[in-house]
């Protein structure tokens, strides 16, 4: 016999998957958040080391 699933529950995968999306885009901010400045800093000293300053 066939699976069919219930209207009620075609939107369901859906929304979980929204949820994971936001879930992994709240934890990208805040990983850049924190690591943000010292991020900047490494490329800053990157950029004056190339430019010879």
């Amino acid at each position: 016999m066939f699976y069919l699933p219930r209207r009620d529950q075609e939107g369901q995968g859906l929304v979980e998957y929204a949820l994971i999306l936001v879930l992994v885009a709240i934890v990208v901010i805040a990983i850049l958040a924190i690591l943000g400045p010292q991020i900047g800093n490494i490329f800053s000293r990157v950029t004056n080391g190339l430019s010879g300053t």
